[in-house]
């Protein structure tokens, strides 16, 4: 497939300009390659690890989560250097979507979480501008501990799901905002959660949802954050071009 065609593809689809004014990543083609995309590998980050292994499968171009350029950039020296160097080097484009890619309502990384979890009147959440980072659903009844079971057989965390049992016995309403959303918890008091979840925490978290009465999950950023990527895998495949997955999570 034309490299143009592809960006342009997952571009609509992703509404990426909806999230041009909200988001500090440089969505889109960050690092142009070959004009043509045969075959495309999918990973979490952009890194010399992630970029090294995509060009040992033979990608033309790589599709991340989280990017190499974020706000302003200016040189490219240090670590960004290294980073760019395995794509100029194989001659593979590297594709980035972030916030676009945490909220979309079908291929996004809470709607991946959604899916495994069976939520049922799924919903827009975690409110940025007049976009949205996550989704909420209705789950069946469920109890705090079979829940936390249930994200750690979806999204196998290296270090396992942390659980602030603050809240309901019996969990039905569930708020999702992968990666680093722990800001988002007052929303998910306004939406009646039960319990939300999200990638990792910050100290602060533990008393707003112990005095919220909200059960919370630290499912692991890495972890809530490869069934994007993984969707637009299939997505490529579907479009004829020949994938493949770069697993390299940090445990974080």
């Amino acid at each position: 497939m034309d490299t143009a065609t592809f960006c342009e593809r997952l571009d609509e689809r992703l509404r990426t300009d909806a999230y041009a004014a909200l988001d500090a990543s440089a969505n889109g083609l960050q690092v142009a390659g070959p004009d043509e995309i045969d075959r495309a590998a999918f990973a979490v980050d952009a890194a010399v690890a992630t970029a090294e292994r995509a060009a040992n499968a033979g990608a033309d171009a790589l599709v991340v989560h989280h990017g190499l350029f974020w706000g302003e950039f200016e040189r490219a020296t240090g670590r960004i250097h290294e980073r760019l160097a395995p794509f100029f080097e194989h001659d593979m484009a590297l594709y980035v979507s972030h916030l676009p890619l945490d909220g979309h309502g079908d291929l996004g990384n809470a709607a991946g979480i959604a899916d495994a979890l069976d939520l049922d009147g799924r919903e827009p959440f975690g409110t940025l501008g007049d976009e949205h980072i996550g989704q909420s659903g209705r789950a069946a009844s469920i109890s705090p501990e079979e829940l936390r079971e249930r994200l750690a057989a979806e999204c196998g965390p290296e270090n396992g799901v942390a659980m602030l049992d603050f809240g309901p016995e019996e969990i039905e309403e569930v708020a999702i905002a992968t990666g680093a959303a722990a800001d988002w918890l007052d929303e998910a008091v306004e939406r009646g959660a039960d319990a939300f979840i999200t990638g990792e925490g910050k100290q602060k978290l533990y008393h707003e949802a112990r005095e919220a009465g909200v059960n919370v999950f630290l499912a692991g950023h890495y972890a809530t954050e490869t069934f994007g990527v993984r969707s637009l895998q299939s997505l490529a495949e579907e479009w004829g071009i020949e994938t493949t997955f770069i697993d390299c999570p940090t445990g974080l």
